[in-house]
């Protein structure tokens, strides 16, 4: 990287107050900050504190790379800039102006100073721009791995949404399965109902596939993990649901399913489990 003169650090020091209004009036004039998720105290805020460390960091004794010690308060400052900016909607490339439009402003500045020395012009341009970009690829780097993160939890919280597990009576629980089952599904939809089974002491598990679309080989095997898993736990499992397309399906696959109940419809299923559990159900006169 090549490195900035003391000349350069002390010509930005000099034009703070030209250099803050032109990067705050380029921000304010983007979108981000016109719709409404950025208020104009909010970003003069985040502009004024970003300048504060840059200077800190300027004065430093090698900044010929952001990853070194003296840049860390500002490293730290972006990586939570950008967190908020994904919690608040804000794409990698409006996150990322944010650095990348502070460099029209400093090329100014430093064009206008070495207008006479083509040599220290092009150098002092490229030391800015390798540094301005720096940062601006450490701040993109942490708003991607920051929303992969949210995305994760986001399906974690809908699969485990989507897996309910319900209790129909005493002794007797459900799973409606809604849904293509894969591994991470089903890992989850084990860890849910082996949870309950301890929890609520029940006897009998009911999987229900009715609104499962296809079964094949691969959604057989799961089905069958969930199963074995219940039995370990000492309890009993029935899987309900299983309709005609379905259960052609199967017999074609040559799939085996011997030794596990299956039901037409959960209603089916609930019965035989209540007769199991040596209940019944009476209809009372009216």
């Amino acid at each position: 990287m090549a490195a900035l003169q003391q000349r350069t650090i002390d010509l930005i020091r000099s034009h703070q107050e030209p250099l803050l209004a032109a990067w705050a009036g380029t921000l304010a004039g983007s979108a981000q900050a016109q719709d409404g998720r950025l208020s104009a105290r909010e970003l003069d805020t985040q502009v004024r504190e970003f300048w504060r460390l840059f200077l800190e960091a300027l004065s430093a004794a090698d900044v010929s790379s952001v990853a070194r010690a003296e840049w860390k308060d500002i490293r730290r400052f972006l990586e939570e800039l950008s967190r908020e900016r994904v919690l608040n909607g804000f794409n990698s490339s409006e996150t990322a102006s944010f650095i990348f439009s502070l460099k029209r402003p400093l090329f100014e500045v430093i064009q206008q100073t070495y207008a006479n020395d083509p040599a220290q012009l092009g150098d002092q341009l490229w030391a800015i721009s390798e540094l301005i970009d720096q940062l601006g690829l450490h701040t993109v780097s942490v708003f991607q791995k920051t929303r992969e993160d949210v995305i994760q939890r986001q399906q974690e919280e809908m699969l485990e949404l989507s897996t309910p597990v319900v209790k129909l009576w005493d002794g007797v629980l459900a799973l409606p399965m809604i849904g293509t089952l894969d591994s991470q599904r089903t890992q989850v939809v084990m860890e849910s109902l082996l949870q309950r089974i301890v929890d609520t002491g029940s006897e009998i598990a009911i999987i229900d596939i009715t609104g499962v679309p296809t079964v094949d080989t691969l959604v057989a095997q799961h089905l069958l993990k969930t199963v074995t898993a219940i039995r370990l736990m000492g309890a009993d499992a029935i899987i309900s649901g299983v309709r005609p397309q379905i259960a052609q399906t199967i017999v074609h696959l040559g799939l085996d399913l011997q030794g596990i109940v299956t039901k037409a419809n959960l209603a089916d299923a609930l019965a035989l489990a209540l007769k199991r559990t040596g209940q019944t159900v009476t209809r009372t006169a009216r």
